[in-house]
Order: C-alpha cells, then sequence, then structure tokens
C-alpha cells in the first residue's frame, strides 16, 4: 500500500506514553452511546478464549455491570491531539486523512458536512467516554466521544493469530472502525440502540451482523475513491483486506475457538459476507451499494 507521501491527519492523539487507565470495562457490540462498536470483539474471543456460543454483550456487559458513562478519567484523558512521529504511528495518520478526504468529499456531494472523528492511539487500557478501553477488546469505536480506539499490538493479533498480515489489512481494520463513526454521524447507532430494547437477543444479533457488514461496505467505499485519488493500491492489497475480513468472520472463529458454529449468536458475520460486502463497497464505491438492511440476502 502506497501511503508515505499522503496526507497525515491531525485528528490522532497519542496516548502511547502514558499509564493506562482504571475504572469500567466498556462493553463491545453495535449500537449505544455507552458502548463501543468494533472490529475488535474478536480479539477478545481469540486472546480472553471466550465461546462465541453466549452473545459477546452479555458477556461484556456482565463483566462491566452495564453501560458505563463518561468518567473523571475521561476528561483527564483528553488532550490536544499529538501527531506520532514513529512510522506505524504515521501510517495510521496516514490512513486515517485518507477516510477523512473521501468522506468529507462524500458528505458535501451529499449537502452535509463530515464531523471527522479523533484516533486515539493507546498502551495497556485508557479512558473513554465507553468505559475503560483494554488492548484485549481491539480496535473499536465509541459513540460516545467519537473516538476511534487502538492499541497497535492488535496488529500483531491480526498478523500471527489471525494469519491476515500486511499493510492493507492494517488499513482496512481502520477504515472499518471510521465506517462506524459514519453510521453514528448518519443515525444508523441511534437506530441500532432505540432497538436493543424492542427485539429478542437473536434478533438483534441478526441486525447486529447488518450493522457490522455495512461498515465493512463503507471500508471498501474509502479503498474505492483513495485509490481512485491518489493510487494507494499495490498487487496483493486487496487479496490482504479479503484475507483479514474473511480471518474475521464469525464462523472462522467459532470454529476455531470451539469447534462449531453457532449462527445464532453471530455479531459481525460470516467469513464469505464480510468478503462480499468489503468487495461491494470497493467495486461500486456507492453508499446506496452498502444499505445491508435493506438487502434480501447478506
Amino acid at each position: 500500500m502506497k501511503w508515505e507521501n499522503n496526507r497525515e491527519s491531525d485528528q490522532v492523539e497519542d496516548r502511547r506514553s502514558r499509564p493506562g487507565g482504571g475504572g469500567g470495562f466498556g462493553g463491545l457490540g453495535g449500537g449505544g452511546r455507552g458502548r463501543g462498536i468494533g472490529i475488535g470483539t474478536i480479539a477478545v474471543a481469540l486472546v480472553a478464549g471466550w465461546i462465541f456460543g453466549i452473545n459477546p454483550l452479555t458477556i461484556l456487559g456482565a463483566l462491566g455491570g452495564g453501560d458505563m458513562a463518561p468518567t473523571a478519567q475521561v476528561e483527564q484523558a483528553q488532550g490536544q491531539a499529538q501527531a506520532p512521529t514513529d512510522d506505524m504511528g504515521r501510517f495510521v495518520a496516514s490512513v486515517l486523512g485518507g477516510t477523512e478526504d473521501v468522506w468529507g468529499q462524500v458528505f458535501q456531494q451529499a449537502g452535509s458536512q463530515y464531523q471527522k472523528p479523533r484516533l486515539v492511539l493507546f498502551r495497556g487500557a485508557t479512558p473513554t467516554a465507553c468505559g475503560t478501553g483494554q488492548s484485549a477488546m481491539g480496535p473499536f469505536y465509541c459513540p460516545g466521544d467519537q473516538k476511534v480506539y487502538i492499541d497497535l499490538s492488535f496488529y500483531e493479533t491480526l498478523r500471527r493469530q489471525l494469519g491476515a498480515p500486511g499493510d492493507f489489512a492494517q488499513a482496512y481494520v481502520i477504515a472499518h472502525e471510521v465506517g462506524h463513526h459514519v453510521q453514528n454521524l448518519m443515525g444508523i447507532t441511534d437506530q441500532m440502540e432505540n432497538l436493543r430494547s424492542r427485539v429478542s437477543e437473536r434478533e438483534y444479533n441478526a441486525m447486529s451482523v447488518r450493522l457490522e457488514l455495512q461498515a465493512d461496505c463503507f471500508a471498501g467505499l474509502w479503498a474505492h475513491h483513495n485509490h481512485k485519488s491518489k493510487a494507494i493500491l499495490e498487487p496483493g492489497d486487496v487479496e490482504e483486506a479479503l484475507t483479514a475480513a474473511a480471518a474475521i468472520g464469525d464462523d472462522a472463529l467459532q470454529r476455531k475457538s470451539q469447534g462449531q458454529i453457532v449462527p445464532d449468536s453471530f455479531t459481525h458475520g460470516t467469513s464469505a459476507q464480510r468478503q462480499r460486502w468489503f468487495n461491494a463497497g470497493l467495486q461500486s464505491g456507492q453508499v446506496q451499494s452498502c444499505d445491508t438492511f435493506k438487502a434480501a440476502t447478506l
């Protein structure tokens, strides 16, 4: 992936030199001002060895005692964006900058203005408006403060434990989380939260799958437009993203962690679905092509 000469976002907040925060444990999963939305639920399954036969939202909610409200620690963690100077930090800033350019244009064409998310780099743990963010969660988006949180050690998990190496696989992860920010701006996150108390767990899981697949599609949309304007893709890049998408499919993770598949507990989609929807965004570059909620089949 060609990223070195591209614009780097000024919205990166580097907390890696700060000690980790304590406090509550924010849940991951779809929807909610007090819950993080992220690709990183898969890291919990692999690192902690949790069983996917139980809804991850239930597990995380039990650990944290439910949704976490913003705490004083969150206020203490606020600060001016600090541009990273190391290669990995600059890579993240470059990818984030690309998402800003693409979504800024998409929103402008729709007669709206894109609100940039802040991306926080941390190590170990950090305070968020969704509770304490922990490395084991993997990358996630917190709607409460409109920030993406990443401990870069997750990329080692992606490479070693999930078999998905490569810089474009790493970029896909960031673009997916930014996709959740876009959903938040579009009001989809709030709609999901309003749905939570009105449907069964099985029905909510099914809607969560559509939420995650749409974020995958939005990641593909970013790649489409960023390559069109900056020629970022190199041979093998798309395959890296598709490999990552397949590695974090619910069916693949369940098979690896418990030896069997429980479709009713899916919250992110199968490997084939995640690949299909990333590719849908990549090929079309159109927001309309990413309407997973109206799709007859996933």
